[in-house]
């Protein structure tokens, strides 16, 4: 199935107040749940970045994970996981950002990506940039160079692109 924005935009779901009050939050699980529509957006973001000769496809928790697992397979890359803090086994690298509606801590094994490797960071949403700003310093941190960031939807409104320090980006559905 080639991508049909309006079938995507039409499987994803407002939830009203979540996680708290004045924050609508598009739930993509209804779109996660139609193989056709999930594929066709793996299948694009990957295509997105082609030509971009990846190493490593970044997924931040916990969204993201389920959208750069495959599009790592999809690429001929491997998956490197960012976790909240606390959540990964090994020593850690760690960045704390700033999200919508409060701050929160990010971290990755410091032996997740080698220095000089190409990497494209994937999550669900782009909000302000907070989440995709700092996992694009983490992984600079450990010497690779990001090459990309993508995600089924990017709130516009937010001016989260603008946080990207110049990675190119692309986003499948946006909300203005």
């Amino acid at each position: 199935m080639a991508l049909e924005t309006d079938a995507v935009s039409a499987l994803i779901r407002d939830v009203v107040d979540f996680p708290q009050t004045g924050v609508v939050f598009k739930d993509i699980t209804p779109l996660l749940a139609d193989e056709r529509a999930f594929g066709a957006c793996v299948e694009a973001l990957a295509d997105s970045f082609d030509g971009a000769a990846v190493d490593k496809v970044v997924g931040i928790e916990a969204r993201g994970f389920i959208v750069a697992a495959p599009v790592a397979l999809r690429m001929g890359a491997g998956f490197v996981p960012v976790r909240k803090a606390g959540k990964l086994p090994w020593r850690v690298e760690r960045e704390t950002y700033a999200l919508e509606y409060g701050t929160d801590v990010l971290e990755i094994h410091a032996d997740a990506i080698a220095p000089g490797e190409r990497v494209l960071v994937i999550d669900d949403v782009l909000a302000t940039g907070g989440t995709a700003s700092a996992v694009t310093r983490l992984a600079g941190r450990l010497g690779s160079e990001v090459v990309g960031f993508g995600c089924i939807i990017e709130l516009g409104f937010l001016g989260g692109r603008s946080r990207l320090d110049g990675v190119p980006a692309v986003s499948l559905v946006s909300y203005p």
